[in-house]
């Protein structure tokens, strides 16, 4: 553990690029906040330092679930010196016209109002503390409309527009406000789903989680509401 280790709070962190994420900031000691829907499996705490690691289970589409973690993850370890908010869903199928109201509603729900409740419960800390970093994930694709994309690639948009919006109203208060945009990472989920593909064009959640690693260090300090392609070889 480092003399002052930083406190990072990851959202989707049971996921395959929360874990790879988590072992990168690991690596340099950090305390982790882990929040997920599903409970971190024990192998996965156990490749970390689960001292120095708080899991907790919730519904991050619940603000109030996610303002309660937040309490919870203060009275431990006082301070949030980073949030990487990673959760997010995908679906794709249908025309505008004849997308469904639950898509509509599943896409922005997981892609947008999750980070909007991290983001409203933990950025007032930042702001008392005096500064802190942002890294949210959006998607390559919503660079533009997509066919039978468009409910998906509407959600990623916000994200994007919501980071420029949070950079340019915190950076003043030296809270860094960036995203990164991957195209198709490379995971069991995916390379199951599109099994004629080649994974090694796609991108590695290591990877990834190492851009996303940069832009929460102070190594990028001067920068704010960048977003980042990570596109592999694709």
């Amino acid at each position: 553990m480092t003399a002052n280790p930083r406190t990072i709070c990851i959202t989707g962190a049971a996921g395959n690029l929360g874990q790879a994420l988590a072992q990168v900031f690991a690596k340099e000691g950090a305390q982790l906040v882990l929040l997920d829907r599903a409970p971190l499996a024990e192998a996965a705490l156990l490749a970390l330092a689960p001292a120095q690691c708080l899991p907790i289970a919730l519904d991050l589409c619940d603000a109030g679930q996610v303002a309660a973690a937040v309490a919870q993850a203060l009275a431990r370890f006082g301070r949030f010196d980073v949030l990487c908010n990673l959760t997010g869903g995908f679906a794709m199928g249908d025309a505008v016209h004849a997308t469904s109201d639950n898509t509509w509603d599943f896409l922005h729900t997981i892609n947008v109002r999750t980070l909007r409740n991290t983001c409203a419960a933990v950025v007032p800390q930042m702001l008392r503390q005096g500064g802190g970093k942002i890294v949210n994930v959006g998607a390559l694709s919503a660079q533009r409309g997509l066919a039978h994309m468009g409910a998906y690639t509407a959600a990623k948009s916000e994200v994007l527009r919501l980071t420029e919006a949070m950079a340019a109203e915190l950076r003043m208060k030296n809270i860094n406000v960036n995203c990164v945009l991957p195209s198709i990472l490379d995971t069991p989920q995916n390379r199951a789903d599109m099994p004629d593909a080649d994974p090694a064009r796609w991108v590695s959640p290591h990877d990834l989680a190492q851009v996303i690693a940069f832009l929460a260090s102070d190594a990028a300090r001067a920068v704010h509401g960048a977003a980042v392609p990570v596109t592999g070889l694709s």
